[in-house]
């Protein structure tokens, strides 16, 4: 029936529905007129309502039980008596809402308007498009946040070098307010700092690194550390065993933490070449197909790009993988799935998927095997944001720390060397618990000394411990730091030696430039300049490919004689 009874309070808003129903306007396809639209019902809804509740009726729209959810976005309820949404009156001009120029991305600080979508006088609806806006890198939509009028235009269309934040345009509640903007000028904002005159241009160049914990960093950083006590940040003490100690080699450390380890949790798996059938290159996996299944020690194609970037996505959707590279050397093929998904995922994701994830294998120099599977990658990797990255010198280290790599939530670079797999070490009773993990992060103090620092990491440790033996034959008292992790550094541990020492000699295998030895250098001079006697000294490998034979390669990687000779020089002896 057309005939509809509207004579009563209780009914004239239904009625306003049912007509804003039954007659839409044509231009309802559009988005602006979609919103409109709801903005009518909206208010239908909401006439209905305040009249069945002023009347006392029972209408079936009291108290808007029965409104849809995206009403609530197009009402527009009066009771705010300075406008409603974001619009405000002031005593001059009715209300209104200022329209600043948008930042449209975080390095956007100005910009351009290259022509307005919307005119003066023209309704603007939320999500509208009221102009283009021009940067130096592309032109980009702005779209309205409000539903209005287009009060008045400020800033003419071809305008350029227009600040973040300017006034552009004004929108006004109701269109018969539009006059009253005319002469519209918007007011200076009292809170707006004066823009700096021949300000130098924002800088994202970190002239000195800052290391810390986030939580940390709203305290500055001051010109140095060396206002800390002697002993602030000391790394602990390696425990000294008793000769009845259990041994054990560095093969055998990480062999049964890979079994502990798959055995805790059903997610950790092996993959890698060899890792199977042949028990690994290294004999590290030995036993392990036997005891879990070749579903969790995968053998692998040599194709190490092809099963990192496996293990990567594997890691993505919950599982531990722990990737074997037969040396890494090898690692070159995989080291975009490395530093490009495994290290950066978590922070491109902000922070939505994690990458668990262990690449393991001997890194460094062995014995005669040429240029291209002798070369150290430690100062490669612990260069990359997003990755943690561990180097054990003995069986305790080797044991605890690849623990302490699987049940990580990041990414870990897990650098062995393969001449300290047949060495034997004690350990402690407390290392052989199943629960025993080493912490990241910390160095170790495996000699303490008063008279210069040793710093070194992997198989050098030894080579340092022995120079540390002949040096004290001739009065001189050295301190060993086993670094045991170069990512995270512990900074606060070779600060505190140095402090104590006043001088310190860097030992490593790899290369001088850029080295290992050159971050600790510029750290040392960062954090305890005020305390060094004598210059940073570094021992490295020659700046050379390693030669093939013997006598040459020996003649090319640090001897302890080496570190001797310049120990003795920090020491001006």
């Amino acid at each position: 029936s057309t005939s509809t009874d509207c004579s009563s309070a209780g009914r004239s808003g239904a009625c306003s529905a049912r007509q804003a129903l039954s007659n839409p306007p044509l231009t309802m396809a559009s988005r602006s007129a979609l919103r409109r639209g709801l903005a009518v019902i909206g208010d239908a809804y909401a006439r209905s309502s305040r009249a069945a509740n002023a009347g006392g009726g029972n209408n079936a729209f009291a108290g808007g039980q029965h409104i849809h959810r995206l009403l609530f976005t197009a009402s527009r309820d009066t009771a705010n008596p300075n406008g409603t949404r974001g619009f405000a009156a002031n005593a001059d001009l009715p209300p209104h809402q200022v329209v600043p120029f948008p930042s449209l991305s975080p390095t956007m600080t100005h910009g351009g308007i290259a022509g307005w979508k919307k005119k003066e006088g023209e309704f603007v609806a939320t999500g509208d498009i009221l102009a283009e806006i021009q940067t130096d890198k592309a032109t980009m939509e702005m779209e309205s946040m409000e539903e209005g009028w287009m009060a008045k235009i400020i800033v003419p269309e071809g305008t350029e070098d227009i600040p973040v934040g300017k006034p552009v345009a004004v929108l006004c509640e109701e269109q018969a307010d539009i006059a009253a903007f005319k002469d519209y000028v918007p007011e200076a904002s009292a809170d707006a700092p004066p823009e700096p005159k021949d300000a130098a241009p924002a800088r994202a160049v970190l002239e000195r690194p800052d290391y810390r914990p986030i939580g940390e960093r709203s305290v500055p950083l001051t010109t140095g550390l060396a206002s800390k006590p002697l002993e602030d940040g000391a790394a602990a003490l390696a425990p000294v065993l008793d000769a009845d100690s259990p041994v054990m080699t560095v093969r055998d450390a990480l062999n049964s933490a890979l079994a502990e380890e798959m055995e805790r949790d059903e997610k950790v798996f092996m993959m890698g070449e060899e890792v199977g059938d042949y028990q690994g290159a290294y004999k590290i996996t030995k036993g392990l197909l036997q005891r879990f299944g070749a579903d969790r020690v995968r053998d692998t194609p040599i194709t190490e790009a092809g099963f990192t970037g496996l293990a990567c996505g594997a890691a993505m959707m919950g599982l531990k993988p722990v990737v074997e590279f037969m040396t890494f050397n090898f690692s070159m093929q995989a080291i975009d799935h490395i530093v490009n998904t495994a290290a950066k995922t978590l922070y491109m994701s902000a922070g939505t998927i994690s990458c668990p994830i262990v690449f393991r294998g001997p890194n460094g120099a062995a014995a005669g095997v040429g240029a291209q599977h002798s070369q150290c990658f430690a100062a490669w990797y612990m260069s990359i944001p997003g990755l943690k990255v561990l180097a054990p010198y003995d069986a305790e280290d080797a044991r605890g720390l690849l623990k302490a790599a699987i049940r990580d939530p990041d990414p870990v670079v897990f650098l062995e060397n393969e001449l300290m797999y047949g060495e034997s070490f004690p350990v402690s009773k407390e290392a052989l618990s199943t629960d025993y993990v080493a912490p990241i992060g910390k160095a170790l103090v495996m000699r303490p000394g008063t008279d210069v620092t040793l710093v070194s990491f992997s198989k050098m440790v030894g080579f340092c411990k022995t120079a540390a033996d002949e040096l004290a034959k001739e009065g001189i008292e050295a301190e060993v730091i086993n670094l045991r992790s170069l990512r995270p550094l512990d900074r606060d541990a070779i600060a505190a030696s140095v402090r104590k020492t006043n001088r310190i000699v860097v030992v490593e295998e790899g290369w001088p430039q850029a080295g290992v030895g050159a971050e600790i250098a510029t750290m040392v001079m960062e954090d305890a300049f005020d305390h060094l006697d004598a210059p940073v000294e570094r021992v490295t490998g020659v700046d050379v490919p390693m030669p093939y034979a013997a006598n040459l390669e020996k003649a090319a990687l640090p001897q302890v004689e080496d570190i001797v000779r310049v120990a003795k020089r920090v020491c001006y002896k």
